[in-house]
Protein backbone atom coordinates (compact mmCIF):
# COMPACT_ATOMS: atom_id res chain seq x y z
CA UNK A 1 0.00 0.00 0.00
CA UNK A 2 2.78 2.39 0.89
CA UNK A 3 4.74 1.65 -2.30
CA UNK A 4 1.66 2.19 -4.44
CA UNK A 5 1.02 5.53 -2.80
CA UNK A 6 4.63 6.67 -3.26
CA UNK A 7 4.58 5.72 -6.98
CA UNK A 8 1.50 7.91 -7.53
CA UNK A 9 2.94 10.73 -5.45
CA UNK A 10 6.26 10.93 -7.28
CA UNK A 11 6.83 14.25 -8.98
CA UNK A 12 7.47 14.60 -12.67
CA UNK A 13 11.05 15.25 -13.77
CA UNK A 14 10.47 18.99 -14.30
CA UNK A 15 8.63 19.38 -10.99
CA UNK A 16 11.36 17.51 -9.16
CA UNK A 17 14.06 19.61 -10.85
CA UNK A 18 12.21 22.77 -9.79
CA UNK A 19 12.02 21.56 -6.17
CA UNK A 20 15.75 20.77 -6.08
CA UNK A 21 16.65 24.05 -7.80
CA UNK A 22 14.54 26.11 -5.38
CA UNK A 23 15.98 24.29 -2.38
CA UNK A 24 19.62 24.73 -3.47
CA UNK A 25 19.12 28.33 -4.59
CA UNK A 26 17.63 29.43 -1.27
CA UNK A 27 20.17 27.45 0.76
CA UNK A 28 23.15 28.99 -1.05
CA UNK A 29 21.76 32.50 -1.42
CA UNK A 30 21.02 32.95 2.29
CA UNK A 31 24.22 31.40 3.56
CA UNK A 32 27.15 33.33 5.02
CA UNK A 33 29.45 31.73 2.44
CA UNK A 34 27.59 33.53 -0.36
CA UNK A 35 28.42 36.92 1.17
CA UNK A 36 32.13 36.11 1.16
CA UNK A 37 31.74 34.67 -2.33
CA UNK A 38 30.48 38.09 -3.48
CA UNK A 39 33.43 39.83 -1.86
CA UNK A 40 36.03 37.44 -3.28
CA UNK A 41 36.34 38.79 -6.86
CA UNK A 42 36.30 42.42 -5.73
CA UNK A 43 39.83 42.25 -4.35
CA UNK A 44 41.54 41.04 -7.58
CA UNK A 45 39.43 43.53 -9.55
CA UNK A 46 40.60 46.35 -7.29
CA UNK A 47 44.22 45.25 -7.50
CA UNK A 48 43.94 44.75 -11.26
CA UNK A 49 42.38 48.18 -11.74
CA UNK A 50 45.09 49.80 -9.63
CA UNK A 51 47.82 47.99 -11.57
CA UNK A 52 46.15 48.93 -14.86
CA UNK A 53 45.99 52.56 -13.81
CA UNK A 54 49.66 52.60 -12.89
CA UNK A 55 50.54 50.89 -16.17
CA UNK A 56 48.39 53.31 -18.14
CA UNK A 57 50.03 56.29 -16.46
CA UNK A 58 53.49 54.88 -17.13
CA UNK A 59 52.54 54.30 -20.76
CA UNK A 60 51.28 57.87 -21.12
CA UNK A 61 54.52 59.22 -19.72
CA UNK A 62 56.83 57.01 -21.79
CA UNK A 63 55.00 56.61 -25.11
CA UNK A 64 55.84 59.26 -27.71
CA UNK A 65 53.52 59.91 -30.65
CA UNK A 66 55.23 60.32 -34.00
CA UNK A 67 54.00 62.54 -36.83
CA UNK A 68 55.54 62.10 -40.25
CA UNK A 69 56.80 65.15 -42.15
CA UNK A 70 56.23 65.12 -45.91
CA UNK A 71 57.45 68.70 -46.45
CA UNK A 72 60.53 69.85 -48.30
CA UNK A 73 63.86 69.56 -46.52
CA UNK A 74 64.06 73.20 -45.40
CA UNK A 75 60.54 73.26 -43.95
CA UNK A 76 61.04 69.87 -42.30
CA UNK A 77 64.25 71.06 -40.64
CA UNK A 78 62.54 74.26 -39.46
CA UNK A 79 59.60 72.27 -38.02
CA UNK A 80 61.93 69.92 -36.12
CA UNK A 81 63.99 72.80 -34.75
CA UNK A 82 60.82 74.62 -33.62
CA UNK A 83 59.51 71.45 -32.00
CA UNK A 84 62.74 70.95 -30.06
CA UNK A 85 62.71 74.57 -28.93
CA UNK A 86 59.08 74.38 -27.77
CA UNK A 87 59.71 71.17 -25.84
CA UNK A 88 62.63 72.77 -24.00
CA UNK A 89 60.53 75.86 -23.20
CA UNK A 90 57.04 74.63 -22.40
CA UNK A 91 57.32 70.83 -22.33
CA UNK A 92 53.94 69.15 -22.59
CA UNK A 93 52.70 66.38 -24.83
CA UNK A 94 54.07 67.59 -28.14
CA UNK A 95 54.43 64.99 -30.89
CA UNK A 96 57.76 63.83 -32.21
CA UNK A 97 58.26 64.96 -35.80
CA UNK A 98 59.96 62.43 -38.09
CA UNK A 99 60.87 63.27 -41.72
CA UNK A 100 59.63 60.60 -44.10
CA UNK A 101 62.65 61.12 -46.33
CA UNK A 102 63.25 61.15 -50.06
CA UNK A 103 60.09 59.16 -50.72
CA UNK A 104 58.02 62.18 -49.66
CA UNK A 105 59.71 64.34 -52.32
CA UNK A 106 58.29 62.19 -55.11
CA UNK A 107 55.55 64.17 -56.97
CA UNK A 108 53.36 61.03 -56.92
CA UNK A 109 53.66 60.60 -53.15
CA UNK A 110 50.22 60.12 -51.56
CA UNK A 111 50.14 60.78 -47.82
CA UNK A 112 46.75 59.08 -47.39
CA UNK A 113 47.91 55.85 -48.99
CA UNK A 114 51.16 55.94 -47.03
CA UNK A 115 49.28 56.34 -43.75
CA UNK A 116 46.69 53.67 -44.53
CA UNK A 117 49.39 51.16 -45.45
CA UNK A 118 50.86 51.61 -41.94
CA UNK A 119 54.40 51.50 -43.25
CA UNK A 120 55.39 53.51 -40.17
CA UNK A 121 53.53 53.89 -36.88
CA UNK A 122 52.64 57.54 -37.55
CA UNK A 123 49.67 59.12 -35.78
CA UNK A 124 49.36 61.56 -38.72
CA UNK A 125 51.33 63.05 -41.60
CA UNK A 126 51.98 66.76 -42.15
CA UNK A 127 52.65 68.05 -45.68
CA UNK A 128 52.33 71.42 -47.43
CA UNK A 129 54.32 74.47 -46.30
CA UNK A 130 54.91 76.35 -43.08
CA UNK A 131 52.34 78.96 -44.10
CA UNK A 132 49.75 76.37 -45.17
CA UNK A 133 50.37 72.98 -43.53
CA UNK A 134 48.19 70.01 -44.42
CA UNK A 135 47.55 67.35 -41.78
CA UNK A 136 46.48 63.87 -42.90
CA UNK A 137 44.99 61.39 -40.44
CA UNK A 138 41.84 60.06 -38.88
CA UNK A 139 39.29 62.48 -37.45
CA UNK A 140 40.38 61.78 -33.90
CA UNK A 141 44.10 62.22 -34.60
CA UNK A 142 43.53 65.43 -36.53
CA UNK A 143 41.53 66.92 -33.66
CA UNK A 144 44.24 65.90 -31.22
CA UNK A 145 47.26 67.21 -33.14
CA UNK A 146 45.90 70.16 -35.12
CA UNK A 147 46.70 72.64 -32.34
CA UNK A 148 50.27 71.44 -31.73
CA UNK A 149 50.97 71.38 -35.49
CA UNK A 150 49.76 74.98 -35.86
CA UNK A 151 51.90 76.03 -32.91
CA UNK A 152 55.03 74.32 -34.28
CA UNK A 153 54.44 75.67 -37.80
CA UNK A 154 53.99 79.22 -36.48
CA UNK A 155 57.16 78.90 -34.39
CA UNK A 156 59.07 77.54 -37.42
CA UNK A 157 57.84 80.44 -39.62
CA UNK A 158 58.62 82.96 -36.86
CA UNK A 159 55.04 84.29 -36.92
CA UNK A 160 54.06 83.18 -33.41
CA UNK A 161 52.51 84.42 -31.18
CA UNK A 162 50.65 86.91 -33.40
CA UNK A 163 49.84 84.75 -36.42
CA UNK A 164 49.08 81.01 -36.63
CA UNK A 165 48.59 79.27 -39.95
CA UNK A 166 45.33 77.64 -40.95
CA UNK A 167 45.67 73.89 -41.19
CA UNK A 168 44.04 72.07 -44.07
CA UNK A 169 42.54 68.70 -43.15
CA UNK A 170 42.61 65.48 -45.13
CA UNK A 171 40.65 62.90 -43.16
CA UNK A 172 41.44 59.24 -43.62
CA UNK A 173 38.23 57.23 -43.26
CA UNK A 174 38.23 54.08 -41.17
CA UNK A 175 39.06 51.23 -43.50
CA UNK A 176 37.39 47.83 -43.50
CA UNK A 177 40.51 46.26 -42.06
CA UNK A 178 40.58 48.79 -39.22
CA UNK A 179 36.91 48.12 -38.44
CA UNK A 180 37.54 44.39 -38.40
CA UNK A 181 40.52 44.93 -36.11
CA UNK A 182 38.29 46.85 -33.68
CA UNK A 183 35.68 44.10 -33.72
CA UNK A 184 38.34 41.46 -33.13
CA UNK A 185 39.35 43.31 -29.97
CA UNK A 186 35.72 43.29 -28.85
CA UNK A 187 35.49 39.56 -29.57
CA UNK A 188 38.67 38.86 -27.61
CA UNK A 189 37.50 40.90 -24.62
CA UNK A 190 34.11 39.15 -24.62
CA UNK A 191 35.69 35.70 -24.81
CA UNK A 192 38.05 36.48 -21.95
CA UNK A 193 35.24 37.78 -19.75
CA UNK A 194 33.09 34.74 -20.56
CA UNK A 195 35.94 32.37 -19.74
CA UNK A 196 36.79 34.06 -16.44
CA UNK A 197 33.18 34.13 -15.26
CA UNK A 198 32.58 30.52 -16.23
CA UNK A 199 35.70 29.19 -14.53
CA UNK A 200 35.12 31.34 -11.46
CA UNK A 201 31.51 30.31 -10.93
CA UNK A 202 31.17 26.77 -12.28
CA UNK A 203 33.17 25.30 -9.40
CA UNK A 204 30.20 25.93 -7.08
CA UNK A 205 28.37 23.03 -8.74
CA UNK A 206 31.15 20.61 -7.91
CA UNK A 207 31.57 21.77 -4.32
CA UNK A 208 27.82 21.55 -3.73
CA UNK A 209 27.63 17.97 -5.02
CA UNK A 210 30.69 16.84 -3.03
CA UNK A 211 29.24 18.26 0.18
CA UNK A 212 25.91 16.50 -0.29
CA UNK A 213 27.59 13.22 -1.19
CA UNK A 214 29.57 13.40 2.06
CA UNK A 215 26.37 14.04 4.05
CA UNK A 216 24.44 11.27 2.21
CA UNK A 217 21.81 13.86 1.22
CA UNK A 218 22.26 13.09 -2.46
CA UNK A 219 21.34 9.45 -1.85
CA UNK A 220 18.07 10.45 -0.20
CA UNK A 221 17.25 12.78 -3.10
CA UNK A 222 18.14 10.12 -5.66
CA UNK A 223 15.86 7.61 -3.93
CA UNK A 224 12.94 10.03 -3.92
CA UNK A 225 13.17 11.64 -7.37
CA UNK A 226 14.84 10.88 -10.73
CA UNK A 227 18.58 11.51 -10.73
CA UNK A 228 18.29 13.48 -13.98
CA UNK A 229 16.01 15.91 -12.17
CA UNK A 230 18.49 16.21 -9.28
CA UNK A 231 21.29 17.09 -11.68
CA UNK A 232 19.18 19.58 -13.64
CA UNK A 233 17.91 21.21 -10.47
CA UNK A 234 21.39 21.67 -9.10
CA UNK A 235 22.67 23.05 -12.39
CA UNK A 236 19.97 25.68 -12.73
CA UNK A 237 20.12 26.58 -9.04
CA UNK A 238 23.84 27.31 -9.27
CA UNK A 239 23.29 29.17 -12.54
CA UNK A 240 20.70 31.36 -10.82
CA UNK A 241 23.09 31.98 -7.92
CA UNK A 242 25.82 32.93 -10.39
CA UNK A 243 23.52 35.35 -12.19
CA UNK A 244 22.66 36.95 -8.84
CA UNK A 245 26.36 37.31 -8.10
CA UNK A 246 27.10 38.85 -11.51
CA UNK A 247 24.15 41.22 -11.08
CA UNK A 248 25.46 42.36 -7.69
CA UNK A 249 28.94 42.91 -9.12
CA UNK A 250 27.45 44.79 -12.08
CA UNK A 251 25.38 47.07 -9.84
CA UNK A 252 28.41 47.79 -7.67
CA UNK A 253 30.44 48.62 -10.77
CA UNK A 254 27.65 50.82 -12.14
CA UNK A 255 27.39 52.64 -8.82
CA UNK A 256 31.14 53.28 -8.72
CA UNK A 257 31.07 54.45 -12.33
CA UNK A 258 28.15 56.84 -11.74
CA UNK A 259 29.90 58.38 -8.74
CA UNK A 260 33.44 58.56 -10.10
CA UNK A 261 33.32 57.80 -13.83
CA UNK A 262 35.98 60.31 -14.85
CA UNK A 263 38.19 59.32 -11.95
CA UNK A 264 37.92 55.64 -12.90
CA UNK A 265 38.85 56.49 -16.48
CA UNK A 266 41.88 58.47 -15.36
CA UNK A 267 43.04 55.74 -12.98
CA UNK A 268 42.38 52.67 -15.14
CA UNK A 269 42.38 54.16 -18.63
CA UNK A 270 39.09 52.31 -19.32
CA UNK A 271 36.18 54.11 -20.98
CA UNK A 272 33.16 52.03 -22.09
CA UNK A 273 32.26 54.69 -24.65
CA UNK A 274 35.43 53.86 -26.59
CA UNK A 275 34.68 50.14 -26.95
CA UNK A 276 34.34 49.14 -30.63
CA UNK A 277 30.77 48.23 -31.56
CA UNK A 278 30.16 44.54 -32.41
CA UNK A 279 28.63 43.53 -35.74
CA UNK A 280 25.22 42.63 -34.27
CA UNK A 281 25.01 45.83 -32.21
CA UNK A 282 25.41 46.24 -28.47
CA UNK A 283 21.87 45.26 -27.32
CA UNK A 284 21.87 41.97 -29.23
CA UNK A 285 25.50 41.31 -28.33
CA UNK A 286 24.79 41.71 -24.62
CA UNK A 287 21.74 39.43 -24.90
CA UNK A 288 23.81 36.79 -26.68
CA UNK A 289 26.50 37.22 -24.03
CA UNK A 290 24.00 36.33 -21.29
CA UNK A 291 22.73 33.33 -23.28
CA UNK A 292 26.21 32.01 -24.05
CA UNK A 293 27.30 32.47 -20.44
CA UNK A 294 24.32 30.37 -19.35
CA UNK A 295 25.13 27.67 -21.91
CA UNK A 296 28.86 27.65 -21.09
CA UNK A 297 28.03 27.42 -17.38
CA UNK A 298 25.53 24.60 -17.89
CA UNK A 299 27.93 22.65 -20.10
CA UNK A 300 30.87 22.94 -17.71
CA UNK A 301 28.63 22.43 -14.68
CA UNK A 302 27.13 19.27 -16.18
CA UNK A 303 30.65 17.99 -16.78
CA UNK A 304 31.59 18.75 -13.19
CA UNK A 305 28.49 16.90 -11.99
CA UNK A 306 29.58 13.92 -14.06
CA UNK A 307 33.00 14.06 -12.41
CA UNK A 308 31.30 14.14 -9.03
CA UNK A 309 29.32 11.05 -10.02
CA UNK A 310 32.50 9.16 -10.94
CA UNK A 311 34.48 10.12 -7.82
CA UNK A 312 34.11 8.37 -4.50
CA UNK A 313 36.07 10.85 -2.35
CA UNK A 314 36.85 14.55 -2.29
CA UNK A 315 40.46 13.81 -3.28
CA UNK A 316 39.27 11.92 -6.36
CA UNK A 317 37.04 14.86 -7.29
CA UNK A 318 39.99 17.25 -7.12
CA UNK A 319 42.17 14.87 -9.13
CA UNK A 320 39.58 14.39 -11.85
CA UNK A 321 38.56 18.05 -12.07
CA UNK A 322 42.10 19.24 -12.84
CA UNK A 323 42.24 17.66 -16.34
CA UNK A 324 38.81 19.12 -17.10
CA UNK A 325 39.98 22.57 -16.04
CA UNK A 326 43.07 22.28 -18.24
CA UNK A 327 40.91 21.01 -21.11
CA UNK A 328 38.64 24.02 -20.73
CA UNK A 329 41.69 26.27 -20.94
CA UNK A 330 42.74 24.56 -24.18
CA UNK A 331 39.18 24.92 -25.47
CA UNK A 332 39.34 28.64 -24.76
CA UNK A 333 42.64 28.93 -26.65
CA UNK A 334 41.07 27.08 -29.58
CA UNK A 335 38.10 29.46 -29.70
CA UNK A 336 40.40 32.48 -29.36
CA UNK A 337 42.62 31.26 -32.19
CA UNK A 338 39.70 30.84 -34.60
CA UNK A 339 38.67 34.50 -34.28
CA UNK A 340 40.95 35.41 -37.18
CA UNK A 341 39.94 32.36 -39.26
CA UNK A 342 36.21 32.71 -39.94
CA UNK A 343 34.62 30.04 -42.11
CA UNK A 344 37.54 27.62 -41.85
CA UNK A 345 37.20 24.01 -40.78
CA UNK A 346 38.94 24.87 -37.52
CA UNK A 347 36.31 27.48 -36.64
CA UNK A 348 33.51 25.09 -37.57
CA UNK A 349 35.08 22.47 -35.31
CA UNK A 350 35.21 24.98 -32.44
CA UNK A 351 31.53 25.77 -33.02
CA UNK A 352 30.55 22.09 -33.20
CA UNK A 353 32.45 21.05 -30.05
CA UNK A 354 30.02 21.83 -27.20
CA UNK A 355 32.50 23.20 -24.66
CA UNK A 356 34.08 25.66 -27.11
CA UNK A 357 30.85 26.51 -28.96
CA UNK A 358 29.72 29.39 -26.65
CA UNK A 359 33.12 31.09 -26.93
CA UNK A 360 33.37 30.70 -30.70
CA UNK A 361 29.80 31.87 -31.28
CA UNK A 362 30.17 34.93 -29.03
CA UNK A 363 33.21 35.93 -31.08
CA UNK A 364 31.21 35.41 -34.27
CA UNK A 365 28.52 37.76 -32.91
CA UNK A 366 31.16 40.47 -32.66
CA UNK A 367 32.40 39.89 -36.22
CA UNK A 368 29.34 38.87 -38.29
CA UNK A 369 25.80 40.23 -38.44
CA UNK A 370 23.89 37.00 -39.16
CA UNK A 371 21.71 35.78 -36.25
CA UNK A 372 20.45 32.42 -37.57
CA UNK A 373 23.69 30.54 -36.71
CA UNK A 374 23.26 31.61 -33.08
CA UNK A 375 19.81 30.01 -32.88
CA UNK A 376 21.17 26.74 -34.23
CA UNK A 377 24.19 26.88 -31.91
CA UNK A 378 22.07 27.46 -28.80
CA UNK A 379 19.81 24.51 -29.69
CA UNK A 380 22.85 22.28 -30.18
CA UNK A 381 24.39 23.42 -26.89
CA UNK A 382 21.13 22.71 -25.03
CA UNK A 383 21.06 19.19 -26.50
CA UNK A 384 24.66 18.69 -25.39
CA UNK A 385 23.77 19.78 -21.85
CA UNK A 386 20.95 17.22 -21.71
CA UNK A 387 23.22 14.46 -23.03
CA UNK A 388 25.94 15.21 -20.46
CA UNK A 389 23.37 15.36 -17.65
CA UNK A 390 21.90 12.05 -18.77
CA UNK A 391 25.35 10.43 -18.88
CA UNK A 392 26.32 11.86 -15.50
CA UNK A 393 23.13 10.73 -13.80
CA UNK A 394 23.51 7.25 -15.28
CA UNK A 395 27.08 7.02 -13.96
CA UNK A 396 25.92 8.20 -10.55
CA UNK A 397 23.20 5.56 -10.35
CA UNK A 398 25.61 2.82 -11.37
CA UNK A 399 28.59 3.82 -9.23
CA UNK A 400 27.02 5.40 -6.16
CA UNK A 401 23.44 4.15 -5.93
CA UNK A 402 24.34 0.72 -7.36
CA UNK A 403 21.24 1.11 -9.48
CA UNK A 404 19.17 -1.76 -10.73
CA UNK A 405 15.66 -2.74 -9.83
CA UNK A 406 16.60 -4.26 -6.49
CA UNK A 407 19.05 -1.50 -5.61
CA UNK A 408 16.52 1.25 -6.33
CA UNK A 409 13.80 -0.53 -4.35
CA UNK A 410 16.17 -1.01 -1.41
CA UNK A 411 17.10 2.68 -1.42
CA UNK A 412 13.46 3.74 -1.45
CA UNK A 413 12.59 1.45 1.44
CA UNK A 414 15.55 2.74 3.44
CA UNK A 415 14.34 6.31 2.80
CA UNK A 416 10.82 5.60 4.10
CA UNK A 417 12.14 3.74 7.11
CA UNK A 418 14.11 6.86 8.01
CA UNK A 419 11.00 8.99 7.51
CA UNK A 420 8.90 6.76 9.77
CA UNK A 421 11.64 6.75 12.41
CA UNK A 422 11.66 10.55 12.43
CA UNK A 423 7.89 10.68 12.81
Amino acid sequence: MTDAWTDNARLSALQAAWVVARRDFVAVLFSRAFFFFLLGPLFPVFVGGLAGGIGSQVQKETFVFEIGLAMDEADSAAMIAAQNELVSQVGGQLPKLVPIGEEAQDPEFDAKSYLQQKRRSFAAIVSGTLEAPVIVGTEGQIKRWEGPVRLIAAAAARTAPTLFPTVEREVVATSASAQRGDRIRTAQAAQMLLFLLTMLLAGMVLSNLVEEKANKIIEILAAAIPMDAVFLGKLFAMLAVSIVGITVWGLIGLGIWSLAGEGVTQVTGFNPGNLPSPAVGWPMFLALGVIYFAMAYLLLGALFLTIGAMAATVREVQTLSMPVTMMQLMVFFLAAYTITQPGTSLELAAIAFPLSSPFAMLARAALQESLLPHLLAVVWQAIAVMLIVKGGSTLFRKRVMKSGGAGREKSRRRLFRRARAVN
